[in-house]
């Protein structure tokens, strides 16, 4: 069993499948076919991106009830792609490549412009959003 807040990934060093322990949850990890996995689950960029594609809808809908706001639903569009640093206005080198995600938003409900403009910030300062923007400091250490 694992602490509150820890994730446990194990796979074996023949392939890339993963077995992940999130609490009580069980999911797994893989490549797809083309690239020497055996698409037994979603890559990890795919998880990155449910992660945020999650939070980010989790954080509108409670929004929203606490407005008490008409939404119904909400949809979360995500890609990742690498960009060379030059192709992006906001980078200052231009030496290396810029991680960008496209988030497209859905929101479904009775919502006037006001409303609908409030929800994309707050899309911005869902928890998730906010740790991949700041800088990650990720220590890692044999045990």
């Amino acid at each position: 069993m694992n602490n509150p807040g820890e994730v446990i990934v194990r796979g074996s060093a023949a392939g890339f499948a993963q077995e992940i322990t999130a609490g009580s949850h069980q999911l797994r990890a893989d490549e797809p076919l083309s690239a020497g996995g055996t698409e037994t689950g979603p890559t990890p960029y795919d998880l990155l991106l449910a992660a945020l594609g999650s939070c980010t809808s989790m954080t509108l809908a409670v929004y929203a009830r606490r407005k008490q706001w008409r939404l119904d639903s909400v949809t979360v569009r995500l890609r990742h792609s690498r960009v060379h640093a030059e192709d992006c206005a906001a980078s200052e080198t231009h030496d290396a490549k810029l991680t960008v995600i496209d988030r497209e938003i859905e929101l479904d409900g009775t919502l006037d412009e006001s409303q609908r403009a409030r929800l994309l910030g707050i899309a911005n300062r869902c928890p998730v959003h906010l740790t991949l923007a700041s800088r990650i400091d990720v220590r890692t250490r044999l045990v």
